[in-house]
């Protein structure tokens, strides 16, 4: 089972309001997505920390509806 890209960015939005956010199904198949996203909640932590809080807010679908992530976190410019 599958999710859409719009369902990944609502909770990414839930965690990351102020985000840019970009989602890419990598194969058509609803299970490997590629995320960007950008946003002042990275500021300060490690690339670690980043996708650790990515993971957080995507968490209830990890593993079930959703196979595999590829992420790039990013903090706005000027932050």
């Amino acid at each position: 089972m599958g999710m859409d890209a719009a369902e990944i960015e609502a909770l990414l939005r839930e965690s990351f309001p102020d985000a840019e956010i970009e989602i890419n199904d990598l194969r058509g198949d609803g299970d490997h997505y590629a995320a960007r996203i950008v946003s002042s909640a990275f500021a300060g932590k490690t690339r670690v920390q980043q996708h650790q809080m990515v993971y957080r807010a995507l968490e209830r679908k990890m593993d079930t509806e959703l196979h595999a992530l590829a992420i790039q976190t990013a903090v706005p410019e000027g932050c």
